[in-house]
């Protein structure tokens, strides 16, 4: 599917969802590698909630598996994972609406990569932009075949549950295509089992990070939803800017700029230009405290209850627990089904 064919179904979506969300089944997720940030809180954490809270059934996977498409080991993977908890809890995700559950724990699921490999070939795999990409900024010295087979890992997470919606960004599109090739080509062959999910692209604009890169854990340029005020302020502090004095939001000319006076407005439900005109002539040191006090005064209370989910670490687990469970008995029921249309049973 082309963008420009996906960002008009998404607008059709987006009506379809306003009508009746409750039609939808949604998965999303995140791996297990790092503290959530900003990136994370206007890309993908705030449409969450939203979609939960318009009435569709969400699925948020930590998928702790696909930590070693890219790397040797899952280093601090219990802590990495506690720590996606805490920080689901505290954006407002509501484990009564919202199933959250581990990639390990759900054995059924992780079976269907055996009769979807057998639906994909070896130059489709490779042919894939997104892995091409993940294989250039890998960490390992060669590729394994978890990186080569990442899309159809991601289109069992989907399947399992019989998501119909995927909440992607542009550059994962290719990924929700090979699920829904594997969703097409499974039906064709075995019986009606899948429904084929449509992608829903995010509208969240790009955030670059402090070095003026894309925000993204693996380059260490992010600002962590659970850093202190303190933290974020030297953080901000160290972001790449220009020379020029007077602050205006210009994305194409002023990119490092223009990013932290998004960051800034997205924070305070405003506009950027209204932001940067605020600004003005006060230059980059101005900015800077701006942007500081207005992701601290957005994110203190996300703090504050992350904090609170952090002394409650029984219930944080159950969280978990409770999700894999509901995981389980769907990914169970979803793969005798798949054992059905495959004659496998006996």
């Amino acid at each position: 599917m082309s963008t420009s064919l996906a960002q008009r179904r998404s607008a059709e979506l987006e009506e379809q969802i306003d009508a009746d969300a409750g039609v939808f089944r949604i998965l999303t997720g995140d791996r297990p590698t790092g503290l959530l940030h900003l990136g994370h809180y206007f890309g993908t954490l705030l449409n969450r909630v939203r979609l939960a809270d318009l009435g569709a059934e969400v699925f948020v996977l930590i998928a702790d598996y696909q930590v070693l498409t890219d790397r040797d080991t899952a280093e601090r993977l219990d802590e990495h994972v506690t720590g996606l908890l805490l920080d689901y809890l505290a954006i407002g995700i509501d484990p009564a609406r919202t199933a959250v559950f581990a990639h390990s724990a759900v054995p059924a699921l992780n079976q269907l990569l055996l009769p979807f490999l057998s639906l994909v070939s070896v130059p489709e795999l490779s042919r894939n932009p997104t892995v091409k990409d993940e294989i250039a900024h890998s960490r390992q010295s060669a590729v394994s075949g978890l990186m080569l087979t990442y899309p159809v890992h991601q289109a069992a997470d989907i399947l399992f549950c019989k998501a119909n919606l995927v909440p992607v960004g542009q550059d994962q599109l290719p990924h929700l295509e090979t699920a829904r090739m594997i969703a097409r080509r499974f039906n064709d062959r075995f019986g009606p089992v899948f429904p084929v999910p449509d992608a829903l692209l995010s509208a969240a604009p790009l955030l670059l990070g402090t070095d003026g890169t894309k925000m993204s854990k693996s380059r260490g340029n992010t600002i962590p939803l659970a850093a202190s005020a303190e933290e974020t302020a030297q953080l901000i502090r160290g972001a790449k800017t220009d020379a020029l004095r007077h602050i205006t939001y210009d994305p194409a000319a002023r990119p490092e700029i223009s990013s932290l006076v998004l960051l800034g407005a997205l924070c305070l439900d405003q506009d950027p230009r209204e932001f940067a005109d605020a600004i003005g002539s006060g230059g980059a040191v101005a900015l800077k405290a701006a942007v500081t006090a207005a992701i601290n005064d957005r994110l203190a209370p996300v703090r504050a209850r992350r904090a609170e989910y952090a002394r409650e670490p029984g219930y944080v687990r159950q969280v978990l627990r409770d999700g894999n469970e509901r995981a389980n008995a769907i990914a169970s029921a979803t793969l005798a089904e798949v054992r059905s249309a495959m004659g496998m049973n006996y």
